[in-house]
This record gives structure tokens, C-alpha cells and sequence, in this order.
């Protein structure tokens, strides 16, 4: 019955045979997969038979691509030519037999061609190794009007390495910014890296310049990725969920006077949970390991006077930071194997 179906199918088509000899569809594919197997494959495709032949499609492609209407959609053709009196083909099979032929068929429209943004994954192992920037808006009492918070901040110590408040975002204002951050911080060439995201400041001319100058490498985030940039994220929700802070600022003074303030309070009182609850001066100093010291001596002397109270093991302090990632890879074995250098080509 298979051979038969497979001879009957040449003439009349797959389905149609199949219903005839009432046959499944999958056994007559099985079992004539299996017979142009024994034939070497050598059996020849079947041709359906409402599909036009070698000397009817070269025709039609003869006068898709005549001078009359090269320029024309096959749409436009198929009108045309019905106004002439004849019938070639059907619209779609001209679509099909240009694409197949000759590749013609193609958006005409000039469309956008985004590039493929790579993952940023950068790796500090100590202060001023990678840093990261970001500006954020401050309402102010009148209406539709701001003052914009410029700050850096090491992602490692999550110190802020530098702030400032202006009635604007400008490109000079952050160069300014940056150029005495790296000053304050005696920044070496090929020391830095410098992340943020891609606001028009960030990828401006006058800071990518300043950065070659400095020997700053300057990397951004992917486009509207905010998971790219998360300490200065973090840092602003920070700010803004502070109970001190006001709903609106009368002047740009009170903004920089709340600024200068809350800084100087996160930099050198907060104890901040991502860096064993140190503050971020002391981690950037290197005055943690100290701290970290004394509060061992404490715990060990409360579990000499309570042991009970320990369930009969003594409690450690929260663990100094050892790495900083920004986007840390899948593989956890190239953790902390990667150095600077390597963690920046790695991003390359």
C-alpha cells in the first residue's frame, strides 16, 4: 500500500493519496523517508502540481525586472498587467519567485539600525579602581523647575569622591566635577575606570576628552538599563529616602546645604550594609580592617561573659568587602581571579 501511495501521490498529491487509500499522513512520510534512503537518495522531489513551471516563472521574472516595472511593487505589476489583459501569476507567488531568485524583496523604508550593546561587567578589589557617576534631579518650589545633583561615588568603598548642585545639565559642569575628583583623589593614569549611563553629558565630547587626558577609562551602560549603573541607583534612593529630606528646595542654596550635610554624613557616619557596615571613609582609607578588629575584641568578650547566650560559638562581625561588581559574571571561578586589567578587556 506505501508504494502504491508513494506512485499515487506523484500524480495527484500527498493528501489527496493519503485519503484515498485511507493511509495516515506521518506512515507515508516514514515510510517513503525510508524508501529514498534505500534508493540513495537518489529519488527525485516531487513538483506540486499547481506550481508553474521553469519557462512560466523565468516569464514572470521577465517582466518584473523589464524596464517598465523595475521600479514598480508587484502589487502595482499585477493591476497593471490585469489592465493589459493578462494574468501571470498570483501577487504572492511573484513575492516568492523574487525572493527566491533573486533576493529583490526587501524594506525600501530607511529604518534605524541600533548597534548590539555589550554587557558592562567590571570588577574594583579596592578603592579608586572603578567609579561611577550619575545626575539626578532636585525639585525646587517653583513649578517645572530643578536643580540637578551631579555625584561620583567608588564603587568599592561606596564613597562619594564628589559632588555638586546647578541650575543645569552641561557637559562643562561635569568635566569640572570630574577633573577635581580625580585631583582631590592624586587619580595615576590607566588607574580609573569611570562607568555611567548614556545621558547626554556622559557621552559628550568635552568629557570624553577630559577622560583621554586624565588617562580615565570611560565605560557606559547598555541603553535604558538602570541595572547597568546600580550604585549610583542606589546611592540617589538613598539620598531621597532620607527622612531629612525636603519635598522641594526654596534655592539652590538650601540644595547645596542639605547636600554638603547628608554627604558628609553618609561618607563618615553611615554604616553602610554592603560594606560589613562600615562606613564608606573608613573602607576607602583603610581603616575597616582596624574597625573590624575591635569589634571582634567586643564580640569575643560578650561570648567569654555569655557563652550560653552564643549557643557555645562566638559571633564574628559582618565581612569586609573584598570585591565590587558591576554586572559580576555567571562563572562564579572568575570571581575574584580577574584583576583590574583583565576585568576591563573582559568588558572590551
Amino acid at each position: 500500500m506505501i508504494h502504491c501511495a508513494i506512485r499515487l501521490a506523484k500524480d495527484i498529491g500527498v493528501a489527496a493519496s493519503c485519503k484515498a487509500l485511507v493511509l495516515p499522513r506521518a506512515t507515508f512520510y516514514r515510510h517513503s523517508s525510508r524508501c529514498n534512503q534505500a534508493a540513495g537518495g537518489c529519488c527525485a522531489p516531487r513538483i506540486a502540481p499547481l506550481a508553474l513551471t521553469q519557462k512560466e516563472r523565468q516569464a514572470v521574472l521577465d517582466v518584473l525586472c523589464s524596464e517598465q516595472f523595475i521600479d514598480h511593487a508587484p502589487h502595482q505589476v499585477y493591476a497593471k498587467m490585469l489592465d493589459q489583459g493578462q494574468y501571470l501569476c498570483s501577487i504572492r507567488t511573484m513575492y516568492r519567485l523574487l525572493e527566491k531568485e533573486h533576493g529583490a524583496v526587501k524594506e525600501r523604508r530607511r529604518q534605524v539600525k541600533r548597534p548590539a550593546y555589550s554587557k558592562p561587567e567590571l570588577l574594583a578589589t579596592g578603592p579608586n579602581q572603578v567609579w561611577s557617576w550619575d545626575i539626578t534631579k532636585l525639585k525646587s518650589s517653583i513649578k517645572y523647575c530643578y536643580f540637578y545633583l551631579y555625584v561620583i561615588i567608588d564603587i568599592f568603598s561606596r564613597y562619594v569622591v564628589g559632588w555638586m548642585v546647578c541650575h543645569a545639565e552641561q557637559a562643562s559642569l561635569a568635566k569640572r566635577l570630574i577633573e577635581q575628583s580625580c585631583l582631590n583623589q592624586d587619580i595615576a593614569p590607566d588607574q580609573l575606570i569611570l562607568h555611567a549611563d548614556r545621558g547626554s553629558s556622559m557621552k559628550s565630547k568635552a568629557v570624553a576628552e577630559l577622560l583621554v587626558d586624565l588617562g580615565v577609562i570611560k565605560t557606559h551602560s547598555r541603553p535604558h538599563v538602570s541595572n547597568d549603573n546600580p550604585y549610583s541607583e542606589a546611592q540617589f534612593k538613598t539620598l531621597k529616602y532620607c527622612p531629612a529630606f525636603p519635598e522641594t528646595f526654596g534655592c539652590i542654596q538650601d540644595a547645596k546645604a542639605f547636600c554638603r550635610e547628608f554627604f558628609t554624613w553618609y561618607n563618615k557616619e553611615h554604616c553602610h550594609t554592603g560594606i560589613g557596615l562600615m562606613t564608606p571613609e573608613k573602607v576607602h582609607y583603610g581603616l575597616a580592617q582596624q574597625v573590624y578588629q575591635d569589634r571582634s575584641e567586643v564580640l569575643r568578650k560578650a561570648f567569654e561573659n555569655h557563652p550560653h547566650r552564643f549557643k557555645g560559638r562566638c559571633a564574628k562581625p559582618p565581612a569586609l568587602p573584598k570585591a565590587a561588581w558591576i554586572n559580576k559574571p555567571k562563572n562564579e571561578d572568575q570571581t575574584l581571579e580577574l584583576n583590574l586589567p583583565e576585568a576591563v578587556s573582559h568588558f572590551h
